[in-house]
């Protein structure tokens, strides 16, 4: 009540002020007044309708004039609004056009690079045009790992490097990045605000808050000695930026950190109680981006010890008097009998991937190349989900001739061994080192001469273990071999021997009875750290025995078969030989925990991609 009162006493000595200072009725000055006056803001406009009623009964004022008033407060109210929102809209377009100006000012075009001799008419920053072999630039690129050597590099001078941007921190006046290669070899670069260029330093440090982390890069820059970049494999010297362009960007958001899958197990957990704990990257995540995975210096140190092992084999055998040979991967039948196979049309027909090279490097031995070998794929169709199975892997495959016994082969095979795990010791240890870092293990140890267990020898050991072996006929399992490998390091002071003698029963069609109980074969497998890595024996030559031999295990000989018989009953030397996963080796060589990690793109039941 009281607000309404004093509201109508305002109205009141208002009205009288007006109508006092002027002809015209206080009705008609109303408008204005109320707009200087603010009366919105003070008077409820219930009030107000009800003053200017009764003013209006009071002065007789038509209903027309009081309509017009109306609106003429809502189109001055209106065009108050409307100006504002020019203004603003003004400054708006003003702000968009200074932006773009600068925009325009700081716009870093893509670089075209075609000559080393133009380089100086080409903007210092900005990414590489896609690289489509337009020209040879003649730009010399150094190589990370060389970079201290100063007869190479002299301190002062410039140097190209492409590397893959590691990481980089761009803030206020300067940038340090890292740039590695080949996984294992970073160094640092830098960059810092030229006084002297302000506009061309504020345009760099544009460009690199640009790339992303994982991007291939081209960077030239002058070398700076006296450095300590402990961070880095190349510690004592320093790239100062002058030129850097993208080559191929990463996108911003990557599937993982490479830091991270980088980091030991021990190192992960280590962290998880902590403020800041490092991410535990599961193994199918990894293998989802396996490009990525293969990034960090262990896992790609692990596909080179791998490519090592292939090459020192080549060397063993090539050294012994073998050749390369080069086999069918599309068969009529299986060639491993009791081994899952995968199968496919041809042409109308079932034609099987080859799940070993057996029946072809035993007809190279019926065609008197004496000494063979072949690296090439291996297929098993088997829905084996362990650690140390898969469906293709690669198989590093040998046969050749023996005189009298197979002893002759399992010499051959284990000098092989030594020469490959003297070779990785000697030839490797850097890559062996890094690998380490991430996955621990023991050097492997092993003997001059081959350390061969014979079967009744290790039904023993295992009987001794509390293993329930049966009538000792039946295979090995992954405890037994484990437990034997154990037995076997501490007797024989060894992590690789041979198993001999191994029954019958268990072994494929082609293996040799054993002369003297045939319930027993000439046949062998061979260790790492108590797990299997190769399986040989003695074939059988003769084509009668083996005849027999596939209609004691119920094998129906098909066209593949009956090939293979047919190369024996035209005269064939006497031979043994061996099938060996590389994976495998690789996997137990350097202790990891599961063969995948050996194995580039691994293929099991559950994986098929990428």
């Amino acid at each position: 009540m009281f607000a309404t009162r004093t509201c109508s006493s305002f109205m009141s000595t208002l009205t009288n002020h007006a109508w006092r200072r002027s002809a015209v009725h206080p009705v008609a000055v109303l408008p204005g007044l109320l707009n200087n006056l603010g009366t919105r803001d003070t008077c409820k406009h219930v009030n107000t309708r009800r003053w200017m009623s009764d003013s209006s009964s009071s002065s007789n004022v038509p209903m027309e004039q009081m309509s017009q008033d109306k609106m003429d407060v809502k189109a001055a109210r209106e065009a108050r609004k409307a100006e504002k929102e020019r203004q603003k809209a003004e400054k708006k377009a003003k702000q968009e056009a200074k932006l773009a100006q600068e925009a325009e000012a700081n716009k870093i075009e893509n670089v075209t690079y075609m000559s080393f001799d133009e380089q100086d008419t080409y903007n210092k920053m900005g990414d590489m045009s896609l690289v489509m072999s337009r020209s040879r630039t003649n730009r010399q690129f150094a190589n990370i790992v060389d970079l201290e050597d100063s007869e190479k590099h002299p301190i002062g001078s410039k140097v190209w490097v492409r590397g893959r941007l590691q990481s980089i921190r761009v803030k206020g006046g300067s940038c340090f990045l890292v740039l590695r290669q080949n996984s294992f070899h970073t160094v640092q670069a830098l960059f810092f605000k030229d006084k002297e260029d302000p506009d061309g330093s504020k345009k760099m440090l544009n460009y690199l808050k640009t790339l992303t982390v994982e991007s291939i890069v081209d960077l030239e820059g002058r070398i700076v000695g006296d450095a300590n970049v402990k961070s880095c494999s190349i510690q004592t010297i320093e790239l100062n930026i002058e030129r850097i362009h993208a080559v191929s960007k990463a996108q911003a958001q990557l599937p993982f950190l490479v830091e991270d899958a980088a980091r030991s197990e021990a190192e992960v957990e280590a962290s998880q109680n902590t403020d800041r704990p490092f991410p535990r990257l599961g193994q199918e995540l990894r293998l989802d981006h396996r490009w990525m995975d293969l990034r960090t210096p262990a896992n790609n140190a692990i596909m080179r010890i791998q490519s090592a092992v292939c090459q020192l084999f080549r060397e063993s055998l090539y050294s012994q008097g073998f050749m390369e040979i080069h086999t069918p991967k599309l068969i009529a039948g299986e060639s491993e009998s009791g081994a899952g196979v995968f199968t496919t049309d041809y042409f109308g027909m079932t034609a099987c991937l080859a799940q070993s090279p057996q029946l072809y490097k035993q007809m190279a031995i019926s065609a008197d190349m004496e000494r063979v070998f072949e690296i090439g794929p291996v297929f098993r169709a088997e829905n084996s989900n362990t650690r140390r199975h898969l469906c293709e892997f690669t198989g590093l495959d040998l046969e050749m001739a023996i005189k009298d016994h197979y002893m002759e082969t399992l010499e051959v095979i284990h000098k092989c061994f030594v020469h490959i795990f003297t070779g990785l010791e000697t030839r490797y240890a850097k890559e062996l080192s890094i690998i380490r870092e991430q996955y621990h293990s023991e050097p492997l140890t092993f003997t001059d001469e081959p350390c061969v267990v014979h079967w009744p020898e290790a039904q023993e050991i295992l009987k001794e273990k509390g293993f329930d072996v049966g009538d000792g006929m039946g295979d090995l399992n992954g405890a037994m071999e484990l437990a034997l490998g154990e037995a076997i390091k501490d007797k024989y002071g060894t992590d690789f021997f041979i198993l001999d003698k191994y029954p019958s029963q268990i072994r494929p069609f082609y293996t040799m009875p054993d002369p003297e109980d045939d319930r027993f074969s000439n046949s062998y497998d061979m260790f790492i750290r108590g797990l299997e890595i190769c399986s040989g024996a003695q074939r059988c030559h003769d084509p009668e025995l083996v005849q027999q031999m596939l209609a004691k295990k119920g094998i129906e000989p098909g066209d593949g078969l009956n090939s293979y018989i047919a190369s024996f009953q035209d005269g064939v030397s006497p031979h043994a030989g061996a099938g060996i996963g590389l994976e495998r080796v690789v996997f137990l060589y350097l202790g990891l925990d599961n063969v995948r990690k050996a194995s580039m793109f691994p293929r099991d039941p559950n994986r098929c991609t990428p």
